[in-house]
């Protein structure tokens, strides 16, 4: 008889999102089990648990990772991947609140756009983060700075934008990679020189308006994972897919929410089967999301 796909899925949080739950069924894991409140100290146990208790070698078990916060998430994917004991094995995906799908949707569709309409790459751009501070906009930071862009993280503290660009670039980056934090306010004095716009704050706020994209003259793409009105980018819809913004001075096209949705569910569903297939544990994190988010839009 075979042995079914079990997915342990744990989160810091009192519930586990039932996206997620219902992600990782359609992607084909027979059986999901949530485990909430966890604490970092508790996770080895909970993977040796579930090594020991299958044979070794055998491939059809999985740990994802959930919660809010992005860095331990990644802290807690790390030490999965250290508690294994082979031949006693499993593999994991971290992807807290959806950040790292939705931030990878983010960055592939931006990308697409300033390929296939301006000719560019990230490579040399200037991009502002909105909601920087939260865990689509750090993670969406992060992966443009990889990618070569000068990224600014911004909130409504500019103190708090400064320490978690430290942090990111101290963590995740190279140590030639441009990132900076700023505060909301600081967005008019640079707009001018600003290529790229991420929005990821809160929904329903707006967080650039009509009259600064008229004076954002270099401004090529700005996308939006706000689907809750007014959008984060005035005039720029949920549904809206690399057209042109009507107050835009400068041609910029946007992305909205849900064509960025669109590509975070698919990287996820990937991801999720990718686990279920792999012959050999995979650890898969924001890199990973970012990967297979290129190819389902390069696919489009």
């Amino acid at each position: 008889m075979s042995k079914p796909l079990i997915m342990h899925m744990i989160t810091t949080a009192k519930n586990l999102s039932p996206f997620d739950v219902n992600m990782a069924y359609d992607a084909g894991w027979d059986k999901c089990v949530p485990y909430t409140d966890i604490e970092t100290d508790e996770v080895e146990g909970l993977v040796q648990d579930a090594i020991f208790s299958r044979p070794p070698g055998i491939n059809k078990t999985g740990i994802f990772v959930g919660g809010r916060d992005p860095h331990k998430a990644i802290e807690m994917l790390n030490i999965c991947k250290k508690s294994l004991v082979p031949p006693f094995t499993l593999s994991g995906f971290a992807d807290p609140s959806g950040a790292f799908t939705t931030a990878a949707g983010m960055i592939a569709k931006v990308e697409d756009a300033l390929k296939t309409k301006f000719d560019k790459k990230f490579q040399g751009q200037k991009v502002v983060v909105f909601g920087g501070t939260g865990p689509v906009g750090c993670i969406a930071g992060i992966l443009a700075a990889s990618a070569g862009a000068e990224v600014i993280i911004m909130g409504r503290k500019k103190e708090k934008c400064e320490e978690l660009a430290k942090f990111c670039k101290d963590n995740y980056l190279d140590p030639s990679a441009l990132i900076s934090g700023a505060s909301n306010d600081e967005f008019d004095s640079q707009i001018k020189e600003i290529d790229v716009v991420l929005a990821s704050g809160a929904a329903g706020i707006q967080l650039v308006s009509e009259e600064q994209l008229k004076i954002a003259t270099n401004l090529k793409v700005a996308a939006d994972v706000n689907a809750v009105p007014p959008s984060g980018v005035a005039g720029l819809d949920a549904m809206q897919d690399c057209k042109e913004l009507s107050s835009s001075v400068s041609g910029a096209v946007g992305i909205g929410a849900l064509a960025i949705g669109q590509v975070k569910y698919q990287a996820q569903s990937k991801l999720l089967k990718k686990m279920a297939s792999a012959e050999k544990p995979v650890f898969l994190d924001f890199h990973d999301a970012l990967e297979l988010a290129r190819e389902y839009v390069s696919s489009k």
